[in-house]
């Protein structure tokens, strides 16, 4: 079987999914749309922001500024959502720094990871991260990649019934780690788990949302562009006319609605150092997101380019 007919395959059994999930975790709001975090019923606008490379700078880096103004934006227009982690260098400093000086820690839902394996080292990074972040609380700590798992979930579970972080979660970039994800989800104990879905990589569709759906967990999708990929397979091309149906006007609004509408995902998290994308981004998640005829048209339009 070629790539583009596995992924077409691939994107069908998305679809028939789709048609058989509960659909209340898309009704439209005015403004941003918001994703259901199922464990608590909590909402939460389903454009957020990472900062994987993007916030890895230092403290006198004149990148900082515009980091500061991503910021500013992003909770301006509604976002809330922002994931960090210690792999991700300075990026955790940077968001604790930037969003004390802007005054935004109880706008934003802070969300990092535990990266490191052994109880106490887990612990003291984690630590770590909440001093770096500025955060009395984390509204999501999630352990990296699966890195040592069972011996942090258990630390874990700790801090979340003492109050110490809100959320708990698992996460991987990869769809080779997609089955480890899907066995640990149903131990019932993790409220959220973060992997890659997009246009590129459509893998999650076959098992791992439904699943999600299923078991009630709270959906973040990482790699919304495959890391640039999808922009550098558009580039120079228009979007077709069509796409203002579901008021598209960028490629980023293209990719972003098609992960959106999948009704297993609370929230995506696209990065940017540039503020103009932040707004971009977040249109994505304002007027309406296909539905699984246009997901389809979306995705064999792509294949044909």
């Amino acid at each position: 079987m070629n790539p583009s007919r596995r992924r077409l395959v691939r994107f069908g059994a998305g679809c028939a999914a789709i048609a058989a999930m509960n659909k209340n975790s898309l009704t439209q709001v005015p403004g941003i749309a918001q994703g259901t975090v199922p464990k608590s019923g909590e909402r939460l606008p389903m454009v957020g922001v990472g900062t994987w490379q993007t916030f890895d700078v230092g403290p006198k880096a004149p990148e900082r500024a515009e980091l500061k103004d991503v910021l500013r934006t992003f909770a301006a227009q509604g976002g809330r959502v922002l994931d960090s982690s210690p792999m991700y260098g300075q990026a955790e400093r940077v968001v604790g720094d930037l969003t004390a000086e802007l005054a935004l820690r109880e706008k934003l839902f802070f969300a990092t990871k535990v990266w490191t394996s052994g109880r106490d080292a887990g612990i003291r990074q984690m630590e770590d991260s909440f001093r770096l972040m500025r955060a009395g609380r984390m509204d999501l700590m999630q352990v990296h990649n699966l890195l040592d798992v069972s011996t942090h979930a258990v630390t874990l579970r700790e801090w979340k019934g003492s109050g110490r972080v809100r959320y708990i979660g698992i996460t991987h970039y990869h769809a080779g780690a997609h089955a480890d994800l899907e066995r640990l989800l149903k131990t019932r104990e993790w409220d959220f788990a973060q992997f890659n879905y997009s246009l590129a990589e459509p893998e999650a569709a076959e098992r791992l949302l439904p699943a999600c759906a299923e078991l009630g967990v709270a959906v973040i999708v990482n790699r919304p562009f495959a890391e640039g990929a999808l922009f550098r397979r558009v580039k120079g091309k228009e979007l077709p006319p069509w796409a203002a149906e579901i008021e598209c006007s960028s490629w980023a609004q293209f990719f972003l609605k098609w992960i959106l509408s999948h009704p297993a995902v609370t929230c995506a998290i696209p990065g940017t150092s540039r503020a103009a994308h932040v707004v971009d981004n977040l249109h994505a998640g304002t007027g309406p997101l296909p539905d699984a005829s246009m997901r389809r048209r979306m995705a064999e339009y792509l294949d044909r380019l």
